[in-house]
């Protein structure tokens, strides 16, 4: 391993969305912790935030409610908002947090309810000039950045939750690629990191040779107007073009469920950049 690649980072913000196969893997799990050790340090801050959806169906399978989902984003009722807490902050994240820390880390598993970390607001999804409600889903409004600054200043991981609350103190099922997103530009991070359970952005995902090192925000635009990409790709792309909007300097979306997957991004590039402009042989297949 090239020490220097990872040593360039030292004193940066690396943003990782942690979900998707990861979560159900505990190979995944151990050699993901291996990772953050190395980058810890190496001196390089981070940041997590973690989904759950597998885990919030099989919970809403076992008191018989169905998954709806619109648009990659699930429909959530307030009884669904109920159990998506209850698994989001008070399962899996106090698993991850407890884990990391007894491997060595210093992780703080917090809600994005807590000291208003993530203030949010009730999202409507549009289709075919029709405003659909999709229940207590929200969209991020701000995020109190100095209680993630003040952990890092002390040297802990903050392991978040994304649970958002309005200032009625509504609370709402946010998307953790969203979060992790509007997280990430906040923070002007170095990296976001969105961790899922394929490769990347596929032209053809049946095809794996179709595989993108890196997409243009306007190659995403035009491939979600063409129905290349779909279903939940297009909310963990559209976040990424927000993020490098707001100030986040690189976007990466990796295979969590393969070894190491942090530390090969870093190293070997692996995975898909999102990037902001056009150059020539930006958008080129892997072979």
């Amino acid at each position: 391993m090239n020490s220097e690649q990872i040593n360039k980072f030292t004193g940066k913000t690396f943003v990782i969305k942690y979900g998707g196969s990861i979560i159900d893997s505990q190979k995944a799990q151990d050699t993901f912790v291996e990772d953050l050790l190395l980058l810890a340090s190496m001196g390089i801050n981070v940041v997590i935030i973690h989904g759950g959806g597998p885990e919030i169906s099989r919970w809403l399978s076992k008191i018989g409610i169905k998954s709806t989902f619109v648009k990659g984003l699930r429909a959530t009722d307030s009884i669904t908002m109920e159990i998506v807490e209850m698994v989001l902050s008070g399962n899996i994240n106090k698993k991850l947090s407890s884990k990391l820390s007894r491997n060595g880390l210093n992780a703080v598993g917090i809600s994005g309810k807590d000291s208003n970390l993530i203030e949010a607001r009730k999202k409507y999804i549009y289709e075919g000039g029709n405003k659909i409600d999709i229940g207590f889903v929200g969209e991020v409004t701000n995020v109190n950045k100095d209680v993630i600054v003040n952990f890092l200043n002390c040297k802990f991981i903050p392991v978040i939750s994304p649970i958002g609350c309005d200032t009625e103190g509504n609370s709402y099922n946010i998307n953790a690629d969203y979060a992790a997103a509007f997280i990430s530009g906040a923070l002007k991070a170095e990296k976001l990191l969105i961790m899922t359970d394929i490769d990347g952005v596929y032209t053809d995902v049946k095809d794996q040779s179709t595989l993108l090192p890196s997409i243009t925000i306007d190659k995403i635009k035009q491939y979600i107007e063409e129905g290349i990409i779909t279903g939940g790709m297009i909310p963990k792309l559209e976040c990424c073009i927000d993020t490098l909007k707001r100030g986040t300097k690189s976007v990466h979306l990796i295979d969590g469920r393969k070894e190491h997957s942090l530390i090969l991004n870093i190293i070997n590039n692996t995975g898909t950049k999102i990037i902001m402009e056009r150059g020539a042989n930006q958008c080129q297949r892997i072979i």
